[in-house]
């Protein structure tokens, strides 16, 4: 299910919704189906690979690999 922007046209309230394609949303504040779907802002580039870094430098101190590949898993020997 993707997760898309909108903006309530009758409250103006903006929110995002995890949406089915066969599912009409509606605004959680007032209940209106008079939507506008806005365009999301993406990821800013750079800061994803960080937090994975990050991240997979936090488990190795800790000692949790058990979602990483073979290849990503620290040789022991």
């Amino acid at each position: 299910m993707p997760l898309y922007d909108y903006r309530c046209q009758a409250c103006q309230h903006t929110f995002e919704l995890l949406v089915r394609v066969s599912t009409v949303p509606a605004c959680p504040q007032c209940g209106s189906t008079q939507l506008e779907k806005l365009l999301s802002l993406p990821a800013p580039q750079g800061k994803t690979a960080g937090l994975v870094a990050g991240a997979r430098a936090q488990a190795a101190k800790e000692g949790h690999f058990s979602h990483y590949s073979a290849k990503e898993r620290p040789k022991i020997g």
